[in-house]
């Protein structure tokens, strides 16, 4: 019903969202009345293997419509985020214009306003342009966005401070333009120098080195499958501070917060003095480094592989012990089976447990508010009739398409 729906006014994003509310409250409700045990067909319902399966395959559909939907969401959130942005830019070139109008009063226009003035105008266009070629992926947001859909720390910092040292640099250019005396131009070009801003310098190299390296390390460890990584559905302010997860990241938090803190003093000291380069103290630079380090050091770290520790038969109250057969339920104990960014129902159901050449979909078990099956620490499956008794390989493969290591396992007639 909420597909046929959101069909019905699929190019508007009202019905889009309408569509999408709708489809996420009756996936949770067909949930939860599964997790309560209701909602099974008499043809199923005697067998709990048979209900389990039937139960995965219900939720499965469900959440791949809710996928879906929650695509076509996002794409009509991007449109609007470029707009916002759009209207952030010269919001904030409109309050700039304003505030040299209003301390003005008492000194005077200056020909150092009227420069900070077309610089910010040169700066708020070229964002215009840029904005309006990536429109269909957010604007602005495209060029802050990783491959994985998600913002980038890294490039954000980066970008912040890009920004600065072009609105400076024009700035400067505007002034040394508009400077009617070898003197004052003189005094201008001694105000680019490294005594002027070489911290500036450095922060700018630094934070460029790290956007460079982070994206590097990311994706060498990705294609060595160290590292998991999944697509979101769309980039969120959150990501600058979190992890795939949507975990507060220390490492993050700080890298932002510390770069926050001294772009804001960068323009503060472009104020005071608006013929020269920044001046940014050699204590601050090296803070900045320190943070940049810290912040590569937990990209570096983060992440990992699947791995199977253990395989044991998994036994019900009453059960009698004894070796694992065709058609039981087993415990693969491990680690790293739900990848960060993979909590979704709809990527919960990619995990594939191989059984030698047998693949083997890790059913989805509901629970009320939300899963006991699959666990990112324990998955729970039934060893399927195709397997032959034996020696078998047992591999799990996540949402993220990585496979964990072999794990042998003695199939019993």
């Amino acid at each position: 019903m909420a597909v046929q729906e959101a069909g019905q006014c699929d190019t508007c994003a009202h019905g889009a969202r309408e569509g999408h509310r709708r489809a996420v409250a009756e996936f949770l409700a067909k949930r939860d009345e599964f997790a309560a045990g209701g909602g099974l067909p008499a043809g199923v319902a005697h067998s709990p293997g048979a209900s389990r399966q039937w139960v995965s395959d219900e939720l499965t559909q469900s959440a791949r419509t809710v996928a879906g939907l929650d695509r076509a969401v996002a794409a009509s959130r991007l449109r609007k985020v470029r707009l916002r942005t759009l209207a952030g830019v010269w919001g904030w070139f409109t309050a700039l214009v304003v505030a040299q109008t209003a301390t003005a009063t008492g000194t005077g226009w200056t020909p150092t306003r009227t420069a900070g003035l077309l610089a910010a105008l040169v700066v708020a266009g070229a964002l215009t342009g840029a904005a309006r070629a990536h429109g269909a992926r957010g604007g602005l947001l495209a060029v802050l966005t990783g491959e994985d859909n998600r913002l980038s720390t890294s490039r954000t910092v980066a970008a912040a401070w890009l920004l600065v040292v072009c609105g400076t640099l024009l700035h400067l250019a505007f002034l040394a333009a508009g400077a009617s005396s070898g003197v004052r131009r003189d005094r201008l070009a001694e105000g680019l120098g490294l005594a002027a801003g070489g911290g500036l310098l450095c922060v700018f190299a630094v934070v460029c080195a790290i956007a460079v390296a982070v994206r590097r390390t990311v994706a060498v460890r990705v294609a060595t499958l160290r590292l998991q990584k999944v697509r979101a559905d769309h980039p969120r302010a959150s990501d600058l501070f979190c992890d795939d997860s949507g975990r507060a990241a220390f490492a993050d938090g700080q890298y932002v917060l510390i770069n926050a803190a001294a772009v804001v003093l960068a323009l503060t000291a472009l104020a005071r003095a608006p013929e020269r380069l920044p001046h940014i103290p050699w204590g601050l630079v090296l803070l900045v480094a320190l943070s940049a380090g810290t912040y590569f050091a937990g990209k570096h770290a983060e992440g990992g592989r699947p791995v199977v520790m253990s395989v044991v038969r998994a036994r019900e109250a009453g059960d009698l012990d004894g070796p694992i057969r065709t058609g039981d339920d087993i415990e693969i104990r491990g680690t790293g089976f739900v990848p960060p960014g993979a909590e979704r129902p709809d990527l919960l159901a990619k995990l594939v447990v191989r059984f030698g050449a047998v693949h083997v979909h890790v059913p989805l078990v509901p629970v009320a508010g939300g899963f006991a099956n699959p666990a990112d620490a324990l998955l729970t499956v039934p060893v399927p009739v195709e397997v032959e008794p034996g020696q078998v390989d047992v591999q799990v493969v996540t949402a993220a398409g990585v496979a964990s290591n072999r794990c042998l396992v003695a199939i019993t007639d």
